[in-house]
């Protein structure tokens, strides 16, 4: 009988509690193995994970991700399971912090080219015909087209190669042309626009560009042609805030002059788990889809500790480039589905735990148990050690309809530091019940080997159940702590109803008055988790989107002074999504 058993356990776990091999889906923070930064200059309270600045290009049939300071890359073939290379491109007399701070990262014909930030004259520029192998060669041995943030630019049309750079709260952007055979500057080096925060809300320092006082920092250039125009992306006003996003100008020709576009900032993200979109880059995918990846703010630990995160993308029929952020860090679509990112690419799985009761085995000081299902991802619960055993229960409040599982751990007592080469990796077992009582394993990674922060778990087939246990059975470093343990699927009640008295308040133009915020005001919607507010200069080019959750009201400081906007709002909750309010003018 024991065998018998042993062979039933067996076939259970390797039929019941595999994930979908064929994984349609991803989920923001996208899950990489992140290394663990030293960040001078500011307080720290730990260590901790960190990277930002992100780049991807997709070269000779798989996707490449640099970013700061990870000494070394990743590549990818399905923009989903991401394998690292470890590489210093730096020299050893380079007796700097930073490896590849902001680095830059694109093509040439059939060769890849990657230099990072220096203030200096004699950082090598990089090049491969073979990156997948960690086969580079310098191209340039010292360039003296050094510069802070830079991006290098191959127009294909033309064959000519331009480097955009800059990162400062005084100076603008910067343009210059490169010498298509030694990569070194010709010509003028042109000033092309900098930040407009007294008109451009968005632009605006602080957590939610609220703050008047400080003067924001522009970054992160990044160039884009298509249809013979050229988008020049930058990064504002600050990688600490939620409020941080990408904008972009526009020109007929690489040097400019440049022109806002009608719709800024076209990458952001203030609301919901993973907050922040800016700083990143534009890239196409296998199937010519566009996509934007960018930064995601953490920044309890310290003033630089970050994330990844990839949002759908595109240029409308008018030319305007867009990033499709609404429900941007719940389970979305790979590029394999092909969805028009208009639309969005989202899977429609709800979120099914936000705020239910938890349960925990301990509890470390004023990290408390909510803090691993209240949609914060600055906030975390955090176990008294990272021993065998310690669990989290997450009460569904129904028995739900489950697709999707995201691990997002925290990083409490850590002892790494930099980039392990070898880990023990996450391991752990997820359990389902029906009556918190009698439970059957649902994911097992108690075998798993790798490095996985924010773990997310497409499951082969829908599982059904109310409680969901998350038990420990190895941690890599520290203690057991999770900053978001979030379920996805659909519940089995009704979606919320269409919000009601919707009303968004500003000032007049012909009056004194802020006019680059908005506040609005709607009625509770008993059944809501939480709302997403459209916005946008036309009815019909409404891409940006804020994510609210708990509240009835909310404060938007991203509206340019001089336009009009349009604005609209749907509740949400863990069955569905309710129908959109009438649009309504804020002139």
């Amino acid at each position: 009988m024991k065998i018998k058993h042993s062979i039933i356990l067996a076939f259970y776990f390797l039929f019941c509690t595999e994930t979908n091999a064929q994984q349609k889906t991803y989920c923001n923070p996208i899950n990489i193995d992140y290394g663990y930064c030293p960040i001078p200059n500011f307080v720290t309270q730990g260590k901790h994970r960190a990277t930002a600045d992100p780049v991807i290009t997709f070269f000779k049939g798989e996707y490449y991700l640099f970013s700061t300071n990870q000494w070394g890359y990743w590549h990818s073939k399905d923009m989903l399971d991401w394998k690292f290379i470890p590489r210093k491109f730096l020299r050893p007399e380079h007796k700097v912090y930073d490896e590849l701070c902001a680095p830059s990262l694109s093509f040439v014909n059939d060769t890849l080219v990657v230099v990072g930030s220096t203030q200096g004259k004699e950082f090598p520029i990089w090049m491969s015909t073979n990156p997948s192998k960690d086969d580079w060669k310098e191209l340039v041995h010292k360039s003296q087209a050094g510069a802070w943030d830079p991006y290098i630019f191959w127009d294909k049309d033309t064959d000519e190669v331009y480097e955009y750079y800059g990162s400062s709260n005084v100076y603008p952007l910067h343009g210059v042309k490169l010498n298509r055979k030694t990569f070194q500057p010709e010509g003028e080096v042109y000033d092309l626009f900098g930040l407009n925060d007294d008109e451009h809300g968005w632009e605006r320092f602080g957590e939610n560009n609220d703050n008047t006082f400080l003067q924001p920092f522009m970054e992160g250039a990044f160039m884009t042609k298509h249809n013979n125009k050229y988008y020049l992306q930058y990064g504002g006003p600050g990688t600490e805030f939620s409020g941080y996003g990408d904008g972009v100008y526009t020109s007929d020709k690489p040097l400019g002059p440049f022109e806002y576009q009608s719709f800024n900032p076209f990458s952001y993200k203030p609301g919901g788990f993973a907050r922040g979109a800016g700083h990143g880059g534009t890239y196409d995918d296998a199937n010519g889809a566009y996509w934007h990846v960018s930064t995601i703010a953490i920044c309890t630990k310290n003033n630089f500790e970050r994330r990844l995160g990839i949002w759908p993308a595109g240029f409308d029929a008018d030319g305007i480039l867009y990033s499709n952020t609404a429900y941007g860090d719940y389970p979305t679509f790979l590029p394999s589905e092909k969805k028009d990112h208009l639309k969005g690419s989202f899977s429609g799985w709800m979120l099914l735990n936000y705020n239910k009761p938890v349960q925990v085995s301990s509890t470390l000081g004023g990290f408390q148990p909510n803090y691993a299902v209240n949609e914060d991802i600055k906030t975390y619960w955090s176990a008294k050690t990272g021993n065998k055993g310690e669990w989290l229960i997450s009460d569904l409040g129904e028995k739900s309809t489950i697709n999707a599982i995201q691990v997002n751990f925290a990083d409490q007592d850590v002892e790494l530091m930099g980039k392990p080469e070898t880990t023990t990796g996450h391991k752990y077992i997820i359990y389902i019940s029906d009556d918190n009582k009698n439970w059957k394993i649902l994911v097992d990674k108690s075998k798993n080997t790798k490095d996985v922060p924010h773990d997310y778990i497409e499951l082969e087939k829908p599982a059904s159940g109310r409680y969901l246990k998350i038990e420990n059975i190895q941690m890599p470093t520290g203690k057991f702590a999770l900053c978001g343990f979030r379920a996805f699927g659909k519940g089995n009640g009704q979606k919320p109803a269409m919000v009601q008295n919707f009303v968004p308040l500003r000032a007049e133009a012909r009056k004194k008055g802020e006019r680059r915020s908005v506040w609005f005001k709607w009625q509770q919607e008993a059944s809501a988790d939480g709302y997403v507010i459209y916005f946008g200069k036309s009815p019909d080019k409404m891409y940006g989107a804020i994510m609210v959750y708990g509240k009835n009201e909310y404060y938007f400081n991203g509206a340019d002074r001089s336009e009009a906007y349009y604005f609209q709002i749907e509740a949400f909750n863990n069955n569905g999504i309710g129908r959109r309010t009438e649009v309504k003018l804020a002139p």
